[in-house]
Order: C-alpha cells, then structure tokens, then sequence
C-alpha cells in the first residue's frame, strides 16, 4: 500500500527530503550544462587556436548576458498568464530542452576553418546556450523563495542546492580529464565536442525530475494595491541597487565564481605543465570538495542556531587562510609540494563551502528583503541581476585570467601539420612559466576570498536579528492583505 501524502494547513504536501532533492536535481542539471566552461579557455586557445581572439571575444558575449538576463528576469516577472503548475517551472522546462544541444554549440571542433568562421561559431554557440541556460537558471534560482518561506526550511534548500552543484561539478570534474586529454597531457577537441553533448542530455533528465517533484507553497499572487502601476524595468533596477542584501551576496558570488571560474584555466594549466598531471587534477579537486560535503548536513541546524550571515564570515576567513597558503611553493615541485596544494584547497573549500551551502538561501532572504522594503517582490529581476553579475564574474574573470597569462607566456604559434592550424603546445612552455602560474592560481584564490569577506562582513545586512524582523513583517504584511485587501505601510 503506497504511503499516504503528508499535507500542509493550506492542503500542499508537507516540506520534506523530497523537495530537497528535488531542487538539487535542478542545480545538477544547471551544472551539467555548465561544468565544461571550465574548459572553454583551453578549448578555444589550444584546440581552436584562437589565443589572441579569445580574451576579446569572451569580454565580447559578455554584453549579450548585459542584455540577456535582465532582459529574461523581466520578462518573467512580468509574465501574468495562467500555468498549469507555475510560470517559473514552465520557463524552466522550455530552458531545458535547448540546454541539450546548446552546450555542445560552445564545442563545435574545426580547428582548420578561418578565423571569421571560429568568431562566428563562438559567439553563435555561446549566444544560444546562454540564452537557454538563462532561461533555466533564473526561475530555478527564483523558485527556492517559492517552494517554502521557512528560513530552516530555505536553508535545507540551499544545502541541497549546493550538493547538486558539487556533484554537478565533481562527476565532469573527476571523470572527463581521464577522457578528453591526450596521452601528451593535450586537449582532444572531438571528445570535449561529445562529453558536452552527453552532459546536455543528462542535465535534461535531471530537471524534469526536479519539475515533476516540486511543490510550490508561496502564495506570490497576493494584490498588495489593485491600482498599482505596471511593472518598471528601471525602477526594479534601482530597487535592486539600493537592496544591500542582494548587492552583498552578489559582491560574494562574484567573488566565489572568480575562485571558481576565473582561475579554473590557471588551475587547469598548473596541472598540465606544473605538475605534469592532468589526470589526477579532477581527483584533486575532488578532495577539495570534501569540506562541502562534510558541511551540508548541518547546515540546517547551524543557520538556525547562528544565522546565515554570521556563518558566512567565518567562511569568509577560513577562504582567505587557505588562499594565503597557496603562495607556499616548495622548490622544484617536490611531492611536498602537492600536498601542501591539497591541504591548502582544502581550508579554502572548507570556508568556499560554509558559504556556499546558505548562498541561495541568501538570495531568497534578498527577494523577501525587497518585498520588505518596496512592497514588490520582483523574483525575476532581484535574481536576474544577481546571475547577470555572477556571469559577468565567469566570463570577465577568466578572460582577465587569461590576458595575465598571455603576459606571462601562454602563447606560442604551433602549427598543426594536417590542417596548418596554429595552436598553442602546452609541451613547449618554459619552467619559469610554470612557477609563474603556480603563484598566479593563488593570487586568484586570495581575491576571491576577500570578495566574499567584504560582500557578506561589510555589506549584506540580515543578520539572524533582522531577517527574524522581516519575516515577521512580512507575514502579518501577507496575512492583512489577504483580509482586509489594503495597502500595508512598507517598512522604513
């Protein structure tokens, strides 16, 4: 006999694992699509060839995501037509289907075509993934206010969120460099094209389990004014400025995604000519994310004894540390230096991951704040931007990167004999780059922590005192509106 259904006072399935769960299939899926971005640097300079373009180019698409995001988050919120089940899951579900081939559009490998031609296949192909992946991932974020206005409950959420974007991030991470790296420690650009397409397609399935798992319990059609005006894209914008949650979180997930994203070519080219082993990078980086793991299952009962806030400085601080040790190098790349590598990684993970594990949590806090403070929740918008400057981190990041590392030295005019394609040869890179490069994954490491210091220690101001206020405010807000059908004051 199947077991009966738990139900809530307004009659919707009780909060439980499985809207957990749920949610982390949804940032699996997200990660499926995105985890290759990583590897977007070196595919475009060491297979495609594109050295001195690429830097361009990458800071290039980065004024369709100027457009893009917003533009979508607007759109959404905007959006006042009957779902089925709800708008933000619908968006989701189209964003999905096109993140299936979008990801491999970015990999398309024709190392021999012209160079207008690559320019063309790589604004293309990032266009229209990004365009899905945006389509996607703003409801996704948005829903995590929706699903439950329990700060315990919202923090579950963001725990499991952050397990589905570890596990969406360690699979590819431990597993593709055994499969897309030649025998030399080279990228193979037809198995970078594959593993994304593959991963498309597992992103897929992944988010039409979250779909068909999902409760949504946050009543968002409440009428705070019938004679409201329409919505305001600008006027969002400016509430988005003037909201100090949002601009903290977003100043600390830029700063983590620098961390993240920006020095992952550096990371990846350590591996490659520092340590001579791409192979065991993916392992690497997998002890890192044990600190994630060791975290996430008492997330919950630490945000509600401590305060989201409170928990992510000392996260803050612990980044720092374990950035700081990273600039130890031992001569001559002796064992003792990995080890130093791994222990080092493995304190700034430990603080990466305090934060990480409440940073949606944040976010949904961010969207109540707005609420809060201007009567109007604009989902859409508050996440819109704050993914707009997360992706401005992972795109201006690594091409910041890699215009440093062409200062450096990354770059040499190999030519292939087949296609007469040039390329860049990580064998002909000098020790003295190396060492360089080393240093340089540290100094990356070390502004990313102090990003999430001052965006979530000086900045974002819910602290467990004032978000207990809000959430107070904002459900006797909820519960007169829905009465007497008048316009509460909004909060000072």
């Amino acid at each position: 006999m199947a077991k009966k259904v738990q139900l809530d006072a307004n009659g919707k399935r009780k909060f439980g694992i499985l809207d957990s769960v749920a949610y982390a299939a949804g940032d699996l899926g997200c990660n499926m699509s995105f985890a290759l971005k990583g590897t977007m640097a070196l595919f475009w300079t060491q297979v495609m060839g594109m050295s001195a373009w690429y830097s361009l180019l990458l800071i290039i698409v980065q004024v369709w995501d100027a457009i893009n995001d917003p533009l979508i988050g607007s759109m959404i919120d905007a959006d006042k037509r009957k779902y089925k089940r709800n708008k933000f899951l619908a968006y989701i579900w189209f964003g999905s289907i096109g993140l299936i081939v979008g990801g491999a559009c970015c990999f398309l490998p024709f190392p021999g075509a012209p160079v207008w031609a690559k320019v063309i296949i790589f604004i293309a192909g990032y266009v229209i993934w990004d365009a899905f992946y945006t389509i996607a991932n703003v409801p996704y974020g948005s829903l995590l206010s929706l699903i439950s206005n329990d700060p315990a409950d919202r923090a579950s959420l963001s725990a499991w969120r952050s397990i589905g974007s570890m596990l969406g991030n360690m699979l590819p991470m431990v597993i593709l460099p055994f499969l897309i790296y030649n025998d030399d420690e080279s990228l193979n650009g037809n198995m970078v094209f594959i593993a994304a397409l593959v991963m498309g397609v597992l992103g897929f399935i992944c988010f039409q389990f979250m779909i068909k798992n999902t409760e949504v319990r946050v009543d968002t059609d409440i009428t705070l004014n019938e004679d409201q005006p329409k919505f305001n894209v600008l006027e969002a914008l400016n509430n988005f400025i003037h909201n100090r949650p949002a601009v903290g979180a977003t100043i600390a997930a830029m700063g983590m995604f620098i961390g993240m994203q920006g020095a992952a070519t550096a990371v990846s080219v350590t591996f490659q000519i520092y340590f001579k082993n791409t192979d065991i990078s993916g392992i690497v980086q997998f002890f890192s994310m044990i600190p994630i793991i060791l975290f996430t299952p008492l997330a919950r009962k630490m945000v509600t004894k401590y305060g989201k806030k409170e928990l992510s400085i000392i996260g803050a601080v612990c980044s720092i540390i374990g950035a700081l040790g990273l600039f130890i190098i031992t001569p001559n790349n002796t064992g003792l230096d990995l080890v130093i590598y791994i222990l080092c990684q493995l304190v700034y993970s430990l603080g990466l991951g305090i934060y990480s594990t409440v940073s949606w949590a944040m976010m949904g806090d961010a969207i109540d704040y707005n609420e809060w403070k201007t009567g109007k929740r604009e989902e859409g918008v508050v996440y819109s931007l704050h993914s707009f400057f997360r992706k401005l981190a992972q795109g201006v990041g690594p091409a910041v990167a890699l215009l440093i590392m062409q200062g450096m030295g990354y770059v040499n005019n190999a030519v292939d004999p087949e296609t007469g394609a040039e390329y860049i040869d990580v064998t002909l890179l000098s020790w003295d780059f190396a060492i360089q490069i080393r240093t340089l994954v540290a100094i990356l490491f070390l502004v990313a922590a102090i990003m999430q210091f001052v965006g979530l220690g000086l900045i974002y101001n819910l602290d467990k005192k004032t978000l207990s206020k809000m959430n107070e405010d904002l459900e006797a807000r909820h519960e007169s509106a829905s009465s007497a059908d008048v316009v509460p004051e909004i909060a000072e």
